[in-house]
C-alpha cells in the first residue's frame, strides 16, 4: 500500500446537537448523500504550530496538520493530509518522538452535498455535534465561506451551540489529557 498527500481549504463550523434526527432530516431534503459510518481515533500530538493528529479511522487513515483560529463562527482551516500505508509505525515515532497531547475517539456519520462535507460525531466524554467543512481550492475563500453561512441556515441550529474550538481542546479543558 503506497502513501499519498495533498493540502486543501476548508471552512468550517462546528456546533453542538442534540437532535442528530432532524439534521439528518434536513440534510436529507437539501438531497446530501449518506457516505457511511466511520469509527474514528484521532492520536493529537505536543506540537509548536496548528494541531498534528493521526486519524486512525474505520475508512481511511491520514496524518492530518491543520492550523485554524479559535472562533465559534465559519473560519478558514488550512490543511495538509498524509495517508500512510499502516499508521502504526508512524504513530510509534510520533508518539515517542513528540508525546501525546489527548485521543479523541468518535462516531462520525458522514453526509455530503457537492463539495461539502457534514459529520454528525458522536465524541466520547463530550457529546453530539454536527461539523461542516466546505472544500476547495485556494482562490475559492468567498464561495467556501458562503456555503458554510448557507449550511447555518438550512441546519437551523442555535448561535448558543457553536463551538469555537476542536474536540481535542475540549478534552483537554476537562483534564482528559494522555501522557507520553
Amino acid at each position: 500500500m503506497g502513501v499519498t498527500g495533498f493540502r486543501k481549504i476548508n471552512y468550517e463550523f462546528k456546533a453542538y446537537c442534540n437532535d442528530f434526527s432532524k439534521v439528518i432530516s434536513l440534510l436529507k431534503e437539501a438531497g446530501a448523500i449518506n457516505r457511511g459510518l466511520d469509527l474514528q481515533k484521532d492520536t493529537y500530538f505536543k506540537v509548536n504550530a496548528g494541531r498534528l493528529k493521526l486519524r486512525e479511522g474505520s475508512i481511511k487513515s491520514y496524518l492530518i496538520w491543520y492550523d485554524r483560529p479559535n472562533v465559534s463562527r465559519t473560519k478558514k482551516s488550512d490543511v495538509l493530509l498524509f495517508e500512510p500505508g499502516d499508521p502504526s509505525v508512524l504513530k510509534e515515532i510520533l508518539m515517542k518522538s513528540l508525546g501525546v497531547n489527548v485521543v479523541v475517539e468518535k462516531r462520525r456519520q458522514i453526509f455530503s452535498l457537492k463539495n461539502i462535507k457534514i459529520h454528525m460525531d458522536s465524541v466520547e466524554g463530550l457529546g453530539n455535534f454536527v461539523e461542516v467543512e466546505a472544500q476547495g481550492e485556494p482562490g475559492d475563500e468567498a464561495k467556501l465561506h458562503q456555503q458554510c453561512e448557507e449550511m447555518k441556515k438550512q441546519l437551523i441550529l442555535a448561535k448558543e451551540d457553536f463551538v469555537s474550538c476542536s474536540y481535542c481542546d475540549l478534552l483537554v479543558d476537562l483534564g482528559q489529557t494522555e501522557v507520553s
